[in-house]
């Protein structure tokens, strides 16, 4: 019997009214937010994730619920995350701040829709099956970070011709995917590198080797006590006092990943919608740094910049 149709009896067959039954309101759907990064510096990416969740008509704490978790750069906590969030059985399993995320996220679940964001190919990572068309229940974006490595070198090569040798700083979580790249770019101008690796704050402090992005002020911290002039993979980094960076407008893909997981919340299938690339890469400089590390920015690498920070 539908609901529209009840009446309710009163006194028998004496009087019989119908009752207004008002329409049952739909749950609110819960977005599952995992990051590998820590929440005091991840404020400007959620207030954009939230800006594209707005352009799709969602509102956090209106018509919308987050589920949030934090992994902190501790990237073995991720898989826990990711079960604990697929046993309350979100909307939609948003994983972020790094590979490892999308990684624990896909493990997890094969039918919760996942929006993902990554630094490499999701294809060889398993994520999707192609960019187009990628199936299964993930897509997202890349943000190409490893493939960026030797355009970042080559920067550094211009701010500093002729230097002798330059360091390399890897966690050993994305080495596999970053180094070739830059080994191949160093072999191919005869520049000679050293390689240095960490994943905790003993051993950052020991060999400045790490490119976890929930250490961003220790990174940038470290490189200035040194004096070393240092080229880093987002404008957070410039921005932190950092002397370069170069790659994506990591804000604006925060924004689309809002946008997507409006979207998957609206009806659409993540197997139908492409796996997001950027189209723009912004070198930022930062000259107040330049000046403190008596750093000299050529007017050519001036020219270049998308923003210099005075």
């Amino acid at each position: 019997m539908k609901r529209r149709d009840f009446i309710t009896l009163i006194g028998g067959a004496a009087a019989a009214w119908p009752v207004r039954v008002h329409a049952q309101q739909p749950p609110m759907p819960v977005i599952g937010y995992m990051s590998a990064r820590a929440p005091d510096e991840s404020t400007h990416l959620l207030a954009a994730f939230r800006r594209g969740l707005a352009e799709g008509g969602y509102i956090e704490g209106q018509n919308l619920s987050i589920e949030y978790r934090w992994a902190r750069g501790q990237y073995d906590l991720l898989p826990a995350m990711a079960a604990d969030l697929v046993s309350r059985h979100v909307s939609v399993l948003v994983a972020v701040g790094g590979d490892p995320s999308p990684r624990a996220a896909k493990r997890a679940t094969s039918t919760i829709p996942i929006i993902f964001g990554v630094g490499g190919d999701p294809v060889s990572e398993g994520l999707v099956e192609s960019f187009n068309r990628p199936g299964g229940n993930a897509t997202g974006d890349t943000v190409y970070t490893n493939i960026m490595e030797p355009k970042r070198l080559g920067l550094l090569r211009d701010l500093a011709p002729g230097v002798p040798l330059i360091g390399v700083l890897l966690n050993p979580i994305f080495a596999p995917y970053q180094l070739p790249q830059i080994e191949e770019a160093a072999r191919s101008v005869d520049q000679p590198i050293v390689v240095a690796k960490a994943s905790s704050d003993e051993e950052l402090a020991a060999a400045f080797a790490t490119l976890t992005t929930a250490r961003v002020d220790r990174l940038v911290a470290f490189a200035q006590r040194q004096r070393l002039p240092a080229i880093y993979q987002f404008r957070e980094y410039a921005v932190a006092g950092g002397l370069l960076s170069y790659g994506v407008d990591i804000t604006d893909a925060y924004r689309r990943r809002g946008v997507y997981t409006a979207r998957i919340l609206k009806g659409e299938k993540p197997a139908d919608l492409p796996v997001l690339q950027p189209t723009k890469f912004e070198l930022v400089i930062n000259l107040k740094t330049a000046k403190a590390l008596g750093v000299k920015i050529s007017d050519n690498l001036l020219s270049l910049a998308d923003e210099v920070i005075e």
